[in-house]
């Protein structure tokens, strides 16, 4: 990492260096040491301070702040805040980029699609076994519950078919019976 360190109307001492470089250190670390380089100028002007701070990532992200200060110290601060906000927002992007798997519509277009027009061929996702216990249609309706997206495999006691109890979008409950 390169670090150009410039004083205009201001002499740089060592403790406004060393407040720089620790600053420099923690938004290393922030940013998993991809720093390229930071430029910052002090700039003295009658009875306040300014800093400006440029810090190049890697992949080309540049940060930029300024800020205004009483002396050098609180302007370098005030400055390094705010580039470790727009830090902390790219190092964001890059997790969240890393963690997130792709989008459904990504996935969609990567399926191939057949040219000819056949029809495709339609695959089982995922298969779920389910104990199917005798139980009457009200005890089968309690265990359905409030969940939306809840339904009950059941064996219906009276008449000893296979039944599914469901949610139904308008919130009252399905029942599909087979027919005999």
């Amino acid at each position: 990492m390169r670090l150009e360190l410039t004083g205009r109307h201001i002499t740089i001492t060592p403790a406004v260096r060393k407040a720089v470089d620790q600053r420099i250190a923690h938004l290393g670390r922030v940013l998993n040491d991809s720093v390229v380089s930071i430029q910052v100028v002090l700039t003295g002007e009658k009875s306040r301070c300014k800093a400006e701070v440029t810090l190049h990532a890697r992949g080309e992200h540049f940060m930029h702040s300024e800020s205004l200060g009483k002396d050098a110290a609180t302007a370098v601060a005030g400055a390094f805040d705010k580039i470790d906000r727009q830090g902390s927002k790219l190092k964001s992007k890059w997790t969240r980029g890393k963690r997130q798997g792709a989008s459904a519509s990504k996935r969609a277009a990567a399926v191939a699609r057949p040219d000819d027009g056949a029809e495709q061929q339609v695959r089982i996702v995922r298969a779920r076994r389910y104990e199917v216990k005798p139980m009457s249609v009200d005890e089968a309706a309690l265990e359905v519950g409030a969940d939306r997206s809840a339904f009950v495999v059941f064996r219906n006691a009276s008449t000893d078919t296979i039944n599914v109890l469901f949610r139904r979008p308008d919130g009252n409950l399905g029942l599909i019976e087979p027919e005999a």
